[in-house]
């Protein structure tokens, strides 16, 4: 019982808080800065998977048993 009051009591309370208070953050968007930087992580992605699937295919013709080998 006494678990519970304190969960009760201090958690819930800061939970709650902290909860709401992310979702106010979220909803106002994203700032300037932030929206720059989200661009360029998606560019440094899409560029990332042209670059595995172009060692994904050199290892294919390569060494055509190497996904064979890495799922063991």
């Amino acid at each position: 019982m006494a678990p519970l009051i304190i969960f009760m009591t201090v958690v819930a309370p800061i939970w709650l808080i902290l909860h709401y208070r992310s979702k106010r953050q979220v909803s106002q968007g994203l700032s300037e800065s932030e929206y720059i930087q989200l661009t360029e992580l998606s560019e440094l992605a899409d560029k990332m998977v042209d670059r595995i699937q172009t060692l994904e295919s050199i290892l294919d013709a390569e060494s055509p048993e190497w996904r064979k080998r890495v799922e063991d």
